[in-house]
């Protein structure tokens, strides 16, 4: 039955569109090199209180507890309008929204970024309505328009998209314009149809599946794709996930465990495949154990500094999915890093963090840290993930 794969593969490959993506530092990283991380959480602190706000909020707020905008770390280009504006933005499959900066935006913020002129644009139509997020991070809002969204030579046509007035001050330094959600459409409140399902409604799309490869030696190779998979930026076979929940892209993990011994997930979990952050997040409770294997200390804002030799010396950390291992070297985990400014020096850091907004225990989210080693494609006609280990090209 392997020519089935082979023929399916092929079928995959038509009319594919790659986007180039690049990597780029995080707000983390980039607070951190300049020591500027140690008490910026109480400057922007993360607000567990608002998993509850949605009881609250009116219908035409958003509250994402999942996304940190200061993790975020690949972009690429989207354009907007006729005749198109151009925006950096994250393809984010933790989130369903799209929206970029207007020219309306009266925050800090916006001034470092791209933003779109409405009345540069033939094509745009304004709904009068209003919209706000909340992320962990902070708060974006504004109003409803549609207009034409095009990425590579497909071209959404009318397409609702969110134009900021506000953003937190977080976002001021932010290497990226905006978000493109390509979640389930059910986790979103705007009642709006998101990018990848228009794509597929209006017959855009010769199969229903999008895919990443992100890489690890460079900042630029790393690509997502629309409507088909290119089989060369990845070894092997894809191994099939079903989604357990159609609202993230979310997968049920048997285990995690290290040296053959399971250190967390015990009798498996939740988590998301998210390409919007650039960590692994889990449990408290879970990821202080994995923290103290790791030999570390610790440092400040709940950050593991490392001693770089483990790096080398540390063995995987193994993620068994749907019975199919997938592991992750120390190097991988291990995150080194120069910090320091002028007299900087090699910093080693621990990629996993806590997460305290789950929307339920034992919930996790496996961010670039794991998607750069396994190339990954969602198909929303199977609701499935595929992963296979990541092809260096």
């Amino acid at each position: 039955m392997k020519w089935l794969g082979v023929l399916w593969l092929a079928a995959l490959s038509e009319c594919l569109v790659k986007i180039p993506l690049r990597q780029v530092k995080s707000m983390r990283e980039e607070l951190r090199e300049k020591y500027l991380l140690d008490g910026y959480p109480e400057k922007q602190p993360d607000m567990p209180a608002y998993k509850y706000l949605h009881r609250y909020l009116n219908e035409d707020k958003t509250f994402m507890p999942l996304r940190n905008y200061h993790d975020m770390a690949y972009v690429g280009n989207i354009h907007v309008g006729t005749p198109p504006q151009n925006f950096k933005v994250i393809f984010d499959t933790g989130s369903t929204h799209l929206w970029v900066p207007s020219i309306y935006c009266s925050s800090a913020a916006c001034t470092n970024h791209q933003v779109f002129d409405p009345q540069q644009s033939s094509t745009y139509v304004t709904s009068y309505e209003t919209f706000s997020i909340f992320y962990a991070s902070g708060e974006v809002s504004g109003f409803l328009a549609s207009d034409n969204v095009q990425i590579g030579n497909l071209i959404v046509m009318n397409q609702t998209l969110g134009l900021t007035l506000k953003e937190g001050e977080a976002m001021k330094n932010g290497p990226f314009d905006g978000i493109l959600g390509l979640a389930y459409p059910g986790l979103s409140r705007l009642k709006i149809t998101p990018f990848f399902d228009n794509l597929r409604q209006q017959g855009l799309l010769s199969q229903e599946v999008f895919a990443f490869y992100l890489s690890s030696k460079s900042k630029e190779g790393s690509v997502v794709m629309f409507g088909g998979v290119d089989p060369t930026y990845y070894i092997g076979e894809l191994k099939w996930v079903p989604v357990s929940r159609p609202l993230y892209w979310q997968i049920t993990v048997d285990s995690i465990s290290m040296d053959g011994i399971v250190i967390a997930c015990y009798g498996s979990c939740q988590a998301i495949l998210d390409t919007g952050t650039s960590l692994l997040a889990g449990p408290a409770t879970e990821v202080l154990n994995i923290q103290k294997r790791l030999r570390g200390r610790h440092y400040y804002n709940e950050e593991l500094v490392v001693p770089c030799e483990a790096r080398n010396t540390l063995p995987d950390i193994v993620f068994t999915i749907n019975g199919f291992d997938f592991p992750l070297p120390a190097s991988a985990y291990i995150q080194l890093i120069r910090v320091g400014g002028p007299r900087a020096r090699d910093g080693c850091y621990s990629n996993f963090r806590p997460l305290r907004d789950a929307p339920r225990p034992r919930f996790w989210v496996l961010g670039a840290v794991f998607l750069r080693k396994f190339f990954s494609v969602f198909d929303r006609e199977n609701d499935r993930i595929g992963l296979a280990p990541a092809a260096w090209v």
